[in-house]
């Protein structure tokens, strides 16, 4: 494995693949489509951490490591996902010829907060920076603008393509953001409950406020849960969102409880604008 590395590593030939696209790598899928959609036909995008696979948690295989070798940009999230602070360094070391872009250069970070209930304590909890920065439509303007930008330094000459397409998409993130807007507009009761709190950034766009049930990776206290079921009874809250990947045992004792349903929302969906609409729709109903 050693050798076969070193070998990777000692041929690459940087901006010329098969079929001469920049090649792209990226931390989660809601990157590519992001990065789709600013490249098009210029780019060749690869994706670390599959949809359905969990970030904080998610392991680099070594046949990744090889193909890193070959990679012109990464855009990292920077956000202080698991994922990268993890591989990060190792990535880099990999590659001392590719760009590295910080794609969440520019966005302020907020605190993961929950309403209640990392604990018996039921007041506000506010813990460590949230990394979920893409769940904003705004954060995803400045991704964008990021992207766009790390492109044009990788493959200047097709600087006026990724403009066009830049504005484009964020024509259209502008479109989904009104969209969402008009969704939750006459939303009374803005509370929903979920089992990540991967949602602080759509929720502060929204002025909605997210129950979490799990916060800091720790599964929740008997006293939380009856916290949980109360405080949904009364607000009259009858679903439990939960992402692919997580335990939904909770998230069916809630529900049995106050008698109500679990639906999916997920955080790392490729099809980054449609499931931010899909989202706004659930949450909706809820």
């Amino acid at each position: 494995m050693i050798f076969i590395l070193a070998f990777s590593l000692g041929c690459v030939n940087q901006k010329i693949s098969s079929n001469n696209r920049v090649i792209v790598y990226a931390s989660i899928p809601p990157q590519k489509e992001m990065i789709e959609a600013i490249g098009g036909e210029k780019v060749n995008v690869i994706i670390l951490v599959s949809q359905g696979s969990d970030p904080h948690n998610a392991e680099l295989k070594p046949n990744q490591l090889i193909e890193l070798s070959k990679a012109d940009v990464y855009f990292m999230i920077g956000s202080g996902i698991e994922f990268e602070i993890r591989y990060m360094d190792k990535i880099k070391d990999l590659n001392k010829k590719m760009l590295i872009v910080d794609s969440s250069k520019g966005i302020e970070l907020i605190e993961v907060k929950s309403k209640k209930y990392s604990n018996e304590n039921e007041a506000e909890i506010k813990g460590e920076k949230d990394p979920h920065i893409w769940t904003s439509l705004k954060n995803g303007k400045t991704m964008i603008q990021n992207i766009y930008e790390g492109l044009v330094l990788v493959d200047p000459e097709n600087k006026e393509y990724y403009l066009k397409n830049r504005d484009v998409y964020l024509n259209r993130l502008e479109e989904t953001d009104n969209f969402i807007k008009g969704e939750l507009r006459t939303l009374e009761n803005r509370s929903f409950i979920i089992f990540h709190p991967s949602w602080g950034y759509f929720a502060n766009d929204y002025n909605l406020t997210q129950i979490a049930i799990e916060i800091e990776g720790k599964e929740p206290t008997l006293q939380s849960l009856v916290s949980i079921i109360e405080d949904a009874k009364r607000n009259d809250l009858k679903t439990i969102f939960i992402s692919p990947g997580f335990s939904s045992k909770a998230a069916e004792i809630i529900s049995k409880e106050i008698d109500g349903k679990i639906e999916v929302i997920d955080p790392l969906a490729e099809n980054y604008i449609e499931n931010l609409k899909i989202t706004a729709i659930k949450i909706k109903k809820k």
